[in-house]
């Protein structure tokens, strides 16, 4: 009987669906606080890829730009934000968040996961990218 995982340590194929799926229900639940909070879709839609901008970290190295990339791609940093606009009373900052939580939860359910830092193509979730087309067979399907 096969695996269920690579020999990378990448996790078994259910254990990335429900992580996916999970990243499916939080994109879903920010986009209704978001739609909810009265947010501008304009400025959504502006700033909906804004964490990727993370990934300049890897002109500077593959371990760097990993870290920069996990960094903007954690739900703790916008639950934060977050915490902060409602402690704070600074509502204003609610959106930034929810945009924020939503594009995280749009990359899990994609499946682009947190980096590991000697590939870009190595994640949380498994393979992706030029990696990942790599270890599928041509007859597969």
């Amino acid at each position: 009987m096969p695996a269920e995982s690579d020999a990378a340590g990448f996790p078994p194929k259910g254990v990335t669906i429900i992580l996916r799926v999970e990243g499916l229900a939080v994109l879903v639940a920010a986009l209704f606080a978001y739609h909810l909070l009265g947010g501008n879709w304009w400025l959504f839609a502006l700033l909906i890829l804004a964490p990727d901008l993370s990934m300049l970290g890897m002109l500077r190295s593959p371990a760097f730009g990993a870290r920069a990339y996990n960094a903007a791609h954690t739900y703790s940093v916008p639950l934060i934000l977050a915490g902060l606009a409602w402690l704070t009373a600074a509502e204003w900052l609610l959106p930034y968040a929810l945009i924020w939580i939503a594009h995280i939860g749009a990359d899990r359910a994609l499946g682009y996961g947190l980096k590991y830092p000697g590939s870009f193509e190595h994640t949380h979730l498994g393979r992706i990218g030029k990696a990942k087309r790599a270890e599928t067979p041509a007859d597969a399907g």
